[in-house]
């Protein structure tokens, strides 16, 4: 009989597990690549969904930080509007009551109104040139004459509408022309867009009115005078000729938004009901 060829063994060290090395050891080689290949897009994923997120949070954020610096949530009145006359009354704050009363004066009514029918927009423009970019060192008779006649209509139509005779009321100080615009602030005063209350900062304003002499988006931008209710804030937005008018303690805490740009005209015209604290109109030397 023929012998057999008999098959080596085939052990852990035979061929067949000789190639087993080189194969076994580029299979766990690419499935560790592979791992890492995939573990490295899921942070590339994870990172770019977090900076997407930031971004929106961010955006969010940012429009809170400007709706609240902003602070309007109605306008009262806006620039491309005429109005003959509109009044909003709100309740009295106490302020009044640490200063002498005057019977038939001293703000037992309280409120806000703006009007556009008092004032012409030609007058407004003819006062404004008296305060251009450089205030004129000479005024007429003419020019004292019409300053004084809008005065008188001004404090008639605030006396109309608080039910107050305008015969008690006094011109006080200061009454002021304002030109603000995005100069950089020298000094705290010049700070104009803090919150404040008229009737704390000069205590014998009784009423304050204001008289625009520019256009919001037309000669500036920003500068919208904003009165800062309690979870709603009212806005005007200025107008030649425009008149704004309020009773002057904590009831019309407000504020005038920064200027952007161009530049803002107005005058600050203040009445008291105390005698002792009323100046008289200018006149001519």
């Amino acid at each position: 009989m023929a012998p057999q060829r008999r098959a080596a063994p085939r052990g852990p060290e035979s061929g067949g597990t000789a190639a087993g090395p080189d194969r076994g050891g580029r299979r766990p080689h690419s499935s560790a690549k592979k791992s890492r290949d995939q573990q490295e897009s899921r942070w590339r994923w994870l990172k770019a969904a977090f900076l997407l997120s930031a971004a929106a949070l961010g955006g969010v954020l940012s429009w809170s930080y400007l709706s609240a610096e902003d602070g309007v949530t109605e306008v009262l009145a806006r620039h491309s509007e005429s109005l003959q006359d509109k009044f909003v009354e709100i309740p009295c704050s106490e302020d009044y009551d640490s200063h002498k009363r005057f019977e038939g004066c001293t703000p037992r009514k309280c409120g806000r109104g703006v009007t556009d029918a008092v004032i012409t927009r030609e007058e407004a423009e003819r006062i404004r040139r008296y305060f251009g970019d450089k205030i004129q060192d000479i005024f007429t008779e003419e020019d004292f004459a019409l300053y004084r006649d809008v005065r008188l209509r001004i404090q008639q139509r605030i006396a109309q509408a608080f039910g107050i005779s305008s015969a008690s009321m006094y011109l006080t100080k200061p009454t002021f022309f304002s030109r603000i615009n995005s100069t950089e602030a020298k000094t705290t005063h010049d700070e104009y867009w803090h919150p404040h209350v008229d009737k704390v900062t000069y205590g014998s304003f009784d009423y304050t009115s204001l008289l625009y002499l520019s256009d919001y988006t037309e000669d500036f931008g920003g500068g919208r005078f904003v009165f800062m209710d309690a979870g709603s804030n009212k806005t005007i937005e200025p107008r030649a000729g425009r008149v704004s008018f309020f009773t002057s303690g904590s009831e019309n805490l407000h504020r005038v938004e920064k200027v952007h740009w161009g530049t803002r005209y107005a005058i600050t015209i203040s009445f008291t009901c105390n005698p002792d604290h009323g100046i008289g109109d200018p006149v001519l030397m």
